[in-house]
């Protein structure tokens, strides 16, 4: 893993809501429409969020027809733990 890739997984979690979107996606799968509830926000709101940690791969997201499901990504979360127990 890249540090540019490492800086981005560490900024998206940097954000507090995105932190308790992902903490929330701990050991289970969730519908877009259940964060939405937990949550409060808006789609739009969600919606971007969603696309950022996303897009720095420690979320995977799924679609099952009209709704879309999230989780950790495990194998990217593994990678960012061994790198960082392993710098310096």
């Amino acid at each position: 893993m890249e540090l540019s890739e490492l800086s981005a997984i560490l900024k998206a979690l940097g954000n507090e809501l995105r932190l308790k979107i992902f903490l929330m996606l701990k050991d289970q799968k969730l519908c877009g429409y259940h964060i939405l509830d937990k949550l409060n926000i808006s789609q739009p709101t969600l919606s971007h969020h969603m696309k950022i940690l996303c897009e720095c791969g420690i979320v995977v997201a799924e679609k099952d027809w009209k709704w879309i499901y999230y989780s950790q990504n495990t194998a990217k979360i593994k990678e960012v733990e061994y790198l960082l127990s392993n710098m310096g």
